[in-house]
């Protein structure tokens, strides 16, 4: 049984940004999560793409980020519930509400806070027959370790930005990549193109485009794929590893019924106050909700949180008032009972 002040169902950046906020509040977080390990779709799907929106950073990579995230809440010593999901939710008689995950973990809060992005993600899959037959087996949907392909062949499907950054990733690491592409277009990041051409030009990273993977051959594990081109037409490709990356399709999960009132697969929220949902004391933060006016954007989930937590306050310490002062002024105090603080500047006494 997990006992804390806010209950943050998802630990992407969002959610990971609360935490920092709320500790500013002297309140203790605890967080859910379905990955192994916190940082949402950031670490699980493009930990090497590049971010251009974080105030103060002109590029920062998505793990970066993450990281940084991680340094900067260090202090308020966050829990955490990794590897599950958040299944269910009651209102308790005094007014906390009990979380369980789908493997029986107990959590209670006065206050929680959803901020799982998309929701929960399944991969789209290619029509090929015999793909679930190999899933595990050399077919992968989700690169999570990329010294996995260390030395091996590599099939990669797809022209969205994770098929470009991973081809260009892993260029460094697997013994051969092939990019394979429907069209001779890509939907991705201009700069991740020129790379892909570049290295394509350099005879790093083998570019099939106006072409389809129709099968994959094996025993035990992936050997061999066959490819179906536009004007070559079909020809076997031998790999060790074939990765199709055509994004994933968000869904809400089991929050989907919990009561909330939603709206096109995202939730609905107050945004003109404290964006809590029509569940008081139930908060959504970050892609997961929806207002007149929304952006999906990291920048806006961190103002988000911010609001969140402040009203968040009044839950949790009733008729107690809370003056925010600037960490600029007061330094950062962890839980730990140690204040980083900026060295006071050096005043010289004139006369």
């Amino acid at each position: 049984m997990i006992k804390t002040d806010i209950l943050i169902i998802g630990a992407g950046p969002v959610g990971m940004f609360a935490v920092f906020e709320a500790g500013l509040l002297k309140l203790k977080c605890h967080l859910i999560d379905a990955l192994p390990q916190p940082g949402g779709q950031c670490s699980e799907i493009y930990p090497k793409k590049p971010i251009y929106d974080i105030p103060g950073f002109p590029e920062v990579m998505a793990g970066e980020l993450i990281d940084n995230l991680a340094e900067q809440i260090k202090p308020f010593e966050p829990g955490y519930t990794l590897g599950e999901r958040a299944e269910t939710i009651e209102k308790l008689e005094d007014g906390t509400f009990k979380v369980v995950t789908n493997k029986g973990t107990e959590h209670y809060a006065p206050a929680v806070f959803i901020a799982g992005g998309l929701g929960s993600f399944e991969p789209r899959k290619p029509p090929i027959p015999s793909i679930a037959d190999f899933e595990d087996k050399g077919v992968e949907y989700i690169i999570r370790d990329p010294e996995i392909y260390r030395d091996k062949r590599v099939v990669i499907a797809g022209g969205g930005d994770s098929a470009l950054d991973w081809s260009i990733y892993l260029a460094d690491i697997a013994s051969e990549v092939s990019l394979v592409h429907r069209r001779k277009e890509f939907r991705g990041a201009l700069d991740s193109v020129e790379k892909v051409e570049e290295l394509y030009n350099a005879g790093k990273i083998n570019l099939i485009t106006d072409a389809e993977v129709k099968e994959i051959y094996g025993t035990n594990h992936v050997d061999s794929v066959k490819i179906k081109h536009k004007e070559k037409g079909e020809f076997l490709k031998e790999t060790d590893h074939f990765i199709p990356l055509f994004g994933l399709s968000p869904k809400l999960g089991p929050i989907g019924n919990w009561g909330l009132e939603i709206v096109k697969n995202a939730i609905v929220v107050n945004n003109a106050l404290d964006y809590q949902t029509n569940i008081p004391g139930v908060f959504a933060i970050g892609d997961v909700n929806t207002y007149p006016g929304k952006l999906k954007l990291i920048l806006c989930g961190f103002h988000e949180a911010t609001i969140a937590v402040q009203y968040a306050y009044n839950i949790i310490n009733p008729g107690k008032r809370y003056v925010m002062k600037y960490t600029t002024v007061n330094g950062v105090t962890g839980f730990d009972g140690e204040t980083k603080k900026a060295e006071a500047a050096v005043v010289k006494s004139i006369g």
